[in-house]
């Protein structure tokens, strides 16, 4: 019965200290009042403020420096990409769905975005992407995997659209991807040079403006993922 009667007022505790954070308008990196000056301000016990902190460093919106201080954390997806690993990881009956689940939400994001790209993405945007197929050619020669060169394709695709909170989500939905395959011991795709040849589909169709064929370009491309997955979720391949 303890626990539960804490449970509240640590969640309290913690909206206050975010609440500090932002009337005091704290960015990432300052520092927080000292433990001391939390109880003061907040009206509670040392050990109240330590577990709220410790909370909220978990979601990395402080940052606990042991000898230092308490700093205003990142705010990153980091929170994010734990909870999904380990909720597609927790369904043991059925890997091919909670996988299935991250890539749709991914594809839907991407084939969405494509179209404003189509419309933003300047000539030396294109000339990297190009670059970075051209790389992916040569790795999928010599028969190396190149899951990091698909990243930063993905990664440079969108940076026409000056939207910071883009490659973060983008990137939440792909590490998670590739936790969960590493951790199943699913394998890269057998014929890179299909992958290749998706993304180079996907560069073409941005050069000539084609909205449309961008949009369809990356359709193809995430249902190679999606059939790839699921073979390796049976084993097969």
């Amino acid at each position: 019965m303890r626990r539960m009667s804490e449970e509240p007022r640590t969640s309290r505790i913690q909206r206050q200290v975010v609440q500090l954070i932002l009337d005091r308008r704290l960015t990432a990196g300052a520092p927080l009042p000292t433990e001391t000056e939390l109880m003061e301000d907040l009206g509670v016990s040392r050990n109240s403020v330590r577990e709220a902190l410790k909370a909220l460093q978990a979601l990395d919106i402080v940052e606990i420096r042991h000898g230092y201080g308490t700093y205003v954390g990142q705010a990153s997806l980091t929170p994010l990409v734990d909870g999904l690993t380990f909720r597609t990881l927790a369904r043991h009956d059925d890997d091919t769905g909670a996988l299935a689940e991250i890539l749709q939400v991914r594809e839907v994001l991407e084939e969405g975005l494509i179209r404003r790209v189509a419309a933003t993405v300047t000539e030396a945007e294109l000339e990297r992407l190009e670059g970075v197929v051209t790389r992916m050619e040569s790795a999928g020669g010599t028969g190396r995997s190149f899951p990091e060169l698909d990243r930063e394709f993905h990664e440079i695709l969108y940076a026409s659209l000056g939207n910071a909170l883009v490659p973060q989500l983008l990137g939440a939905f792909w590490t998670v991807f590739r936790r969960v395959s590493g951790a199943r011991g699913w394998t890269d795709d057998p014929s890179p040079e299909i992958t290749v040849r998706r993304h180079r589909d996907i560069v073409t169709a941005l050069r000539a403006r084609d909205v449309e064929g961008a949009q369809r370009a990356m359709a193809v491309h995430f249902r190679g993922i999606e059939a790839r997955a699921a073979e390796e979720s049976r084993g097969v391949g």
